[in-house]
Formats: C-alpha cells, structure tokens, sequence
C-alpha cells in the first residue's frame, strides 16, 4: 500500500519519527506541497495525509488510486468531505490530541494579557529595574484572574478544558454553544447567549469550529458589545474574526487587548494590520504544537489507518 503525507513538516520538523505511519506500508513524506503539485506527489497513492494542503474534487477525480484521507488536525476544512464521500472515500481526522496543550495556551496568552509578563522581563533584562529609585515597578496594568469571567464560545472538548482551568483560577466562566452539553462543573457556570456573552465577560476565549455561518461572528458589531476592558482570545481558526474590525477596534482603545494564534491567512501577509495592533499579541500557529500533542496526532492518524484496514473507520468526518 502506498501512503504519501504532503504536508508532514510541521508535525514532524525532526523530533517526531513517522515510524508507527511507515510501519503500515510504503511511506513517502514531503515537508511541503504546493498545489500544482499535488497530483504528481498523490500518483497512485491509497491513503494520502494532509494537514493544510487543500484537497478537492478536482484532485479526487485525477486521483483514481485514492481510498483514504487523513487529516493530520483536527480541522477538515481544507477537505471536501462531500466530494470525498461521493467516490467513497472516508476522511479521517485526529480530534482529541491537543486538547490539554490549547487550553494551556489559552492561560499563557490570558496570563499575558493580564501581567505582561514578557513586557517587564525584556525591561528588567534591558536595565529599567536597576535604574530605579524604587523596589518595584510596572509599564502596565496589573490584573488578577480571580473574580473574573471567561467567556467560552464552544464548550467542545478544549473549550471545557479551559473553562476547567478558568475555575481553578477562580474566574466565573459563562458559555455560549448550540447544544447545551452537562457543564464541567456548577459553581461560577453558566449558559448564556452570545450577547449576553460579549457584554459581560472580561476575557472571550473561541472554540467553535468554523462554518458559512460563524464566519467573521467576531466582527464590528459584536466587538462593540464587549466591555472596553476586555480581552478577545482566538486558539480556534481565525476566519472565526474579522481581523480588519478587530484591529480598529484595539487601535481605537474599544477594547483591552487581543491574543491570536490564529489568523485568516496563514502565513500572514506583512501588512496585516493585527500585526501591529496597539494591544495584540500574535503567535504563529502554535497552541497545538508541543512535542507530546505532536506525538498522540502521529499515533491516533496511524490507529485511524488501521482501523480503516481492519475493516472499521474512526474519527470518520464525512
């Protein structure tokens, strides 16, 4: 059987081996695909993995070999599922492997938001602290979490996570989600509306998957309905934000700050105004990368071929 990753980079830049994927026939890994060479790299492969490589119904009818699609994320938007099971194809995502590794990432960047942590320790490294006439000092504010409320848009398996840390932070955690599942926990929980939502929480962390209808859900209007105290967390997909309303919004002073690891366009172009935001602090697309989230992705895509060999499928998406 031949299996082709177009796209293994990232899952894999030396530190996580392909072995238990190897193991299941012949491997052949590209780092990097671009789109005009998809069907040359995808010739007579079964399984094909793909993690932010497009694949669709043009790539499906040139590829008669195809049987298997396994998206190394837990995002399939990049597939076109409906095209994919029109030729019978399962597509195979991975949904749980970083659910613990967001969630901290949510924490770093609310932690961030809130103390500045990096701000002050670049000032002390830069000599601000021993020029001082006094013990201590701040650039910015200092704000505790507890007492606070997290709103949580999608109480999915990460967004209950992180309303979990929220609670042992002692934040109140209001969510916002189209099916109301049993809460992580009842004291400081609520359900709310979305503009409920916006207007009372001090921290708004995304968790939603992205869909035709959520898109750009964080626009001007709804920016406008948070406190001008408050913070906007996006570790989801950044189509979920307008990013042109959300920079005026920080650069205007609308609201405390922003913390992405997501943007519309991955890489950002260069002048994407969030870049240069007054209050926004941007990362690369890394909530789901620690090397232990990395490692569980690789084993539940290589379970996933096999289950699919073995006559079943899990974590089938279409």
């Amino acid at each position: 059987m031949k299996l082709v990753v177009l796209d293994g980079y990232a899952l894999n830049p030396g530190d996580n081996p392909w072995d238990e994927i190897a193991a299941l026939g012949e491997l052949t890994v590209w780092d990097r695909t671009p789109r005009e060479k998809i069907l040359e790299r995808g010739a007579g492969a079964e399984v094909l993995f793909t993690n932010k490589t497009p694949l669709g119904e043009a790539e499906f009818a040139a590829l008669p070999s195809l049987k298997y699609v396994g998206v190394l994320a837990t995002g399939f938007n990049v597939v076109d599922v409906a095209a994919a099971a029109r030729r019978g194809i399962p597509v195979c995502n991975v949904p749980t492997y970083g659910t613990e590794s967001v969630a901290e990432l949510v924490f770093a960047h609310i932690l961030e938001l809130s103390r500045r942590v990096g701000t002050h320790a670049e000032a002390v490294r830069g000599g601000a602290w021993s020029a001082q006439p006094d013990y201590s000092f701040w650039l910015t504010p200092q704000r505790e979490l507890a007492g606070k409320t997290l709103g949580v848009v999608g109480l999915g398996r990460i967004g209950r996570r992180t309303a979990e840390i929220a609670h042992a932070f002692g934040m109140k955690v209001l969510a916002y989600g189209l099916n109301a599942a049993q809460p992580p926990f009842e004291d400081g929980f609520a359900w709310a509306d979305l503009d409920t939502l916006l207007a009372e929480s001090d921290f708004i962390s995304l968790h939603c998957p992205l869909t035709a209808e959520n898109e750009k859900m964080i626009g001007a209007g709804a920016l406008a309905r948070m406190k001008p105290t408050a913070c906007l967390i996006n570790t989801a997909r950044g189509q979920l934000v307008d990013g042109a309303a959300l920079a005026a919004a920080l650069d205007e002073g609308r609201i405390a700050g922003a913390a992405l690891d997501v943007l519309a366009e991955e890489p950002p172009a260069a002048e994407d105004p969030l870049l240069r935001a007054k209050n926004a602090l941007v990362t690369p697309h890394i909530a789901w990368a620690t090397l232990e989230a990395r490692q569980r992705l690789m084993h539940i895509a290589a379970e996933n071929v096999s289950a699919w060999l073995a006559g079943r499928t899990q974590n089938r998406v279409n």
